[in-house]
């Protein structure tokens, strides 16, 4: 009558000897046993199915490299509780530190989007009060600015002394700051 009966199965604690050692066998037996429960768990503590879900499988993913470091010293349920419950936690710092850089980023964005319509303005007033300068000192402001030269370098191209384009510069900053001061009021 004895030999009728199925032999008794492996304790947790054996599975989890046997896999650390890399029995495949008995990690999937602890797979089996205790999925449902680890992501059970892992609802409970996420209260979101779908990451308690892929805490789970993240879990039992990393479940061999971390038997490695499993000494018995509890029960092998209190251990893989614990992992869990150290998942979670990591899951929520995880969580915290992306919804912070979130907002960090949500406010840099914006300063973002200040900073380029500002600039636009500007290089909107800049363009129409560069329309109502001399095609002279369009030019020269052209060379010097736009295209970095020297005043030197702007006087050889337009065939002009450096004294006459320091003039024209200084020109036209008198006439741009003019024209703010119109634009001010």
């Amino acid at each position: 009558m004895l030999m009728d009966m199925p032999p008794e199965p492996l304790g947790d604690d054996l599975l989890a000897t046997a896999a650390a050692a890399g029995d495949r066998a008995a990690f999937s037996a602890l797979i089996q046993r205790h999925y449902d429960r680890v992501q059970g768990l892992a609802w409970r503590l996420t209260g979101n199915p779908a990451e308690a879900q892929d805490l789970a499988q993240d879990i039992f993913a990393a479940l061999p490299a971390k038997l490695r470091h499993w000494r018995a010293e509890a029960r092998f349920s209190t251990w893989l509780y614990r992992v869990v419950v150290n998942a979670a936690h990591d899951l929520r710092r995880r969580q915290a530190t992306r919804s912070k850089a979130a907002d960090g980023w949500g406010d840099w964005e914006l300063a973002r989007q200040d900073e380029i319509v500002e600039e636009r303005e500007r290089l909107d007033w800049l363009t129409q009060a560069m329309a109502r300068l001399s095609p002279e000192l369009r030019d020269t402001v052209a060379l010097v600015l736009g295209e970095d030269l020297t005043q030197a370098q702007a006087g050889e191209v337009l065939g002009l002394s450096e004294g006459t384009i320091a003039w024209r510069m200084a020109e036209v900053r008198k006439r741009l700051r003019l024209m703010a001061k119109e634009g001010a009021r």
